[in-house]
């Protein structure tokens, strides 16, 4: 398998009993920690440029969430695919990792709901934010549900798509950028997701997107966005690319609002996988904002 740009050693920990996670524990021990949270239909494989520009002396911890990545990918009767499983699951990491506080979140896509709903219970440990692409509330009330989701969250056929023709890991490996990305990067975004069984959680994390109280996420995710402004007086650096038709706009207003302190980069000519597009500019920018503002 090609997987340009991304050298790492995978390493495994059993997150539950008989289901193992697969992570990236890059850089030196001693220092200070990033956890980088991905989302759906993406893996770590998306963070990679952030990893190697900071490994020679951040600590980069890079789970892949169950059922994503390398991570096992078991079937329902195994696993109960949801938001709060997904919290569960990083916690269980972090304290096998020992990493408890003194943390830098990192997220992406559902990594921000994943992230900031494990925050409800761990807020003193978050001392920095990095935010792309993301959200941590619920769908805006100006903002319209893509249809495209629509179809992959309440239909047969888009279940069929996702499943039978991995019609939403190919879909934005295409449609996630402004410029193409090279063929073999969209490979490696698929590579995972190569079977019926293996696609399972690309569809049950669309699945499991809140819009109603009631729905199984709703009030994790309700929650994230209650508390949000209380983040407001930890360093926050925002990275966005502009033509996300999911995550656009209206989700990084939402986000200002709540963070007005935060650096915010955003560009016109990059979409959803900002850091395939804008990675040369904002890794440095990372590099930079979280040098300006040390834990000590």
């Amino acid at each position: 398998m090609s997987l340009p740009d991304y050298p790492f050693e995978g390493r495994y920990h059993e997150v539950r009993p008989g289901l193992r996670m697969h992570y990236l524990d890059e850089g030196p021990r001693d220092g200070e920690v990033i956890v980088m949270l991905h989302g759906n239909p993406s893996w770590s494989y998306y963070w990679r440029h952030l990893v190697l520009g900071l490994r020679d002396r951040y600590r980069c911890i890079v789970p892949d969430h169950i059922g994503m990545g390398f991570s096992d990918k078991p079937g329902d009767a195994d696993y109960a695919y949801t938001l709060q499983s997904r919290v569960d699951d990083l916690s269980a990491l972090l304290k096998h990792l020992g990493i408890e506080r003194d943390i830098t979140l990192a997220v992406h896509d559902w990594g921000g709901m994943i992230g900031f709903g494990w925050a409800l219970s761990h807020a003193a440990a978050v001392r920095r934010l990095v935010i792309t692409n993301t959200a941590a509330f619920t769908l805006p009330t100006a903002k319209k549900m893509p249809w495209q989701l629509t179809l992959g969250r309440d239909s047969k056929l888009g279940a069929l798509l996702i499943r039978g023709f991995n019609a939403f890991a190919a879909g934005a490996a295409r449609f996630g950028v402004v410029h193409r990305m090279p063929a073999e990067v969209r490979r490696a975004y698929c590579a995972p997701y190569d079977s019926w069984q293996n696609r399972i959680s690309t569809l049950r994390f669309v699945q499991d997107i809140p819009l109603a109280p009631g729905d199984r996420a709703w009030s994790l995710v309700e929650a994230a966005g209650k508390r949000l402004p209380e983040f407001a007086d930890r360093p926050a650096i925002l990275g966005w690319g502009l033509q996300d038709f999911v995550f656009d706009r209206h989700f990084l207003d939402g986000f200002t609002a709540a963070l007005p302190k935060a650096e915010v980069h955003a560009w016109d000519d990059a979409g959803h996988y900002v850091l395939e597009e804008k990675h040369r500019e904002f890794v440095p920018k990372v590099r930079r904002f979280l040098e300006q503002n040390p834990l000590g």
